[in-house]
């Protein structure tokens, strides 16, 4: 058999796998709650890994790689601060919120949890919340099935637009079929995936160079990739690198409080003493992760240098992950490990397309309809949204100018602006007011835009810093000006409450302790007495 029917046959057997956890997803899915949180039972490994790889996104095997291929370990301040971040999402958000999104009139979405945090009642910061998750996530969804088509092309010498549309539609069908449920797990055996392959790859491909232990030298004066004499400071983590760009790369790290695709996961976990486990998990697999994917770019270097193979991409040198493999491998056993960039850009794009739908049935359409719909009718809307969002973002993604990292770069600074001090107010400041909330995420929105459209402005500074500052501070100043909801601060005194003794008593199921807070109220509960 040729080289292209080895490999198509280990493409459909990754996507047999996934269709079937989404068939999966669908027996478990019987209500609306379902399909958009799983029912808040997602086990901590499951939210951990499923957090990461949502998370990931090609960026992680094709982006990354690719800009540290270029410009050498000045890249990795990006990955510096992801880490930091991850972990601080885990640690400080994650258990809050899942305590705290319950107490809040049971929100399932991060739109409905900043209206009911504030009790809000204009409908006003809902509706803004999810327009923005709307705008951006288009601009997400989209740079997975630019890569997605550039899958195509690297792996198969085939046709960008077929590719994205073979991508688009699997991640369409079992997102469509199985909701949040099918989501999450397809995201693990995904994430379990990209893991083996990060760790196999750069291993083999040091096995096949001439000079495994040059392969921190050869770069240095060597000519690969995009340079012809080589590149002296490809180590250094200083050289070339601006202040300003140190820390719009630390900044990525702001980003993590305000991205709903990772944060719904700590709003689904059976309680918040779970986020601990669930934090482990998560931080294990993105810190071998992030190791495998700076190797590659490093012994790529060496080993595009060193043979007579190429690189596909010849602007960015995304590819270079898929060209290894392609290279190293049996075509099957390479097509099977090509399915990690498979994994990392439907992974994302999964769990973006539902949270958008979300957005769409529960903060506008859900939100402005006085009457309760059946549940069947709530399902049904959310499946038609996830087709409609993959359509936009199809088109968007048909004449692509940005690079991936790019399009993930902007979505980012979107969220972590807009919503990243509103969610860390949200959860950790009492005097938050729903004006304050709003302003600080239509500043956080408009500056994101505003300052990246601009040339003068845009090879500045990463728009996430001058987003998060100035949002935090029109959030701050509004929410001073204005007044409170005083059952929203009674509410606020509960929620940290019921999460502290969640924490320290995890032998104690969540709804007794949740049930406990709601009979004997705040003071009674942390006074020692142990739940009914």
């Amino acid at each position: 058999m040729t080289e292209s029917t080895w490999m198509i046959i280990a493409l459909v057997i990754y996507f047999g796998l996934m269709l079937a956890i989404g068939y999966y997803g669908w027996r478990r899915t019987t209500q609306y709650g379902d399909y958009v949180i799983g029912g808040r039972d997602l086990p901590p490994f499951v939210a951990g890994i499923s957090a990461g790889a949502s998370d990931m996104s090609g960026w992680l095997l094709m982006g990354l790689p690719g800009a540290l291929f270029v410009s050498g370990m000045s890249e990795l301040w990006i990955v510096i601060g992801l880490f930091l971040g991850s972990w601080a999402n885990w640690q400080w958000v994650a258990p809050r919120l899942r305590a705290y999104s319950e107490v809040a009139n049971n929100s399932i979405t991060l739109p409905s949890f900043f209206e009911n945090r504030t009790h809000d009642q204009t409908r006003a910061l809902r509706v803004i919340a999810a327009v923005i998750i709307i705008f951006f996530f288009t601009f997400y969804v989209s740079s997975g099935m630019v890569a997605g088509g550039r899958y195509f092309e690297s792996t198969f010498d085939g046709d960008y637009m077929t590719g994205m549309l073979i991508v688009g539609a699997i991640t369409v069908i079992y997102t469509f079929v199985g909701g949040f449920f099918a989501v999450s797990y397809t995201d693990v055996a995904q994430g379990l995936v990209m893991f083996a392959a990060l760790i196999i790859v750069p291993v083999m491909a040091l096995f096949a160079i001439d000079n495994p232990g040059g392969i921190f030298s050869y770069p240095l004066d060597n000519p690969y990739g995009p340079w012809e004499t080589g590149n002296p400071d490809y180590f250094n983590f200083f050289t070339g690198v601006s202040a300003a760009a140190i820390i719009g790369n630390l900044a990525w790290s702001l980003g993590y409080m305000g991205q709903p695709h990772i944060i719904t996961r700590f709003m689904a976990l059976r309680s918040p003493h779970e986020a601990r486990s669930g934090r482990n998990s998560g931080l294990i697999w993105v810190g071998i992760c992030y190791i495998g994917a700076v190797f590659t770019a490093i012994i790529g270097a060496s080993f595009f240098g060193q043979t007579q193979h190429s690189v596909t991409d010849r602007e960015g040198f995304e590819t270079i992950f898929l060209d290894m493999t392609r290279v190293l491998f049996h075509p099957l056993f390479a097509g099977l490990v090509l399915t990690a960039v498979l994994a990392a850009i439907m992974s994302t794009m999964s769990s973006q397309l539902l949270v958008t739908s979300s957005a769409l049935v529960e903060d506008l359409f859900r939100g402005f309809t006085k009457r309760e719909l059946p549940q069947r009718t709530l399902l049904i809307a959310s499946r038609v949204m996830v087709v409609i969002v993959a359509l936009v973002a199809i088109l968007m993604a048909a004449n692509p100018s940005e690079t991936i990292l790019g399009l993930v770069g902007f979505a980012w600074a979107g969220f972590g602006s807009a919503f990243g001090p509103v969610i860390i107010a949200s959860l950790f400041w009492r005097r938050l007011t729903a004006p304050g909330a709003m302003a600080g995420m239509i500043v956080g929105a408009l500056t994101v835009f505003i300052w990246g459209s601009i040339p003068a402005t845009s090879g500045l500074i990463y728009e996430m810093v001058p987003g998060f500052i100035l949002a935090t501070l029109a959030m701050v100043i509004v929410s001073l000006a204005t007044k409170p909801d005083p059952a929203a601060e009674a509410e606020f005194d509960r929620a940290g409450a019921l999460t502290e003794y969640a924490m320290a008593h995890p032998e104690v199921p969540f709804d007794q302790a949740l049930k406990d807070t709601q009979v004997r109220g705040t003071d009674n509960a942390m006074s020692g007495h142990e739940p009914r």
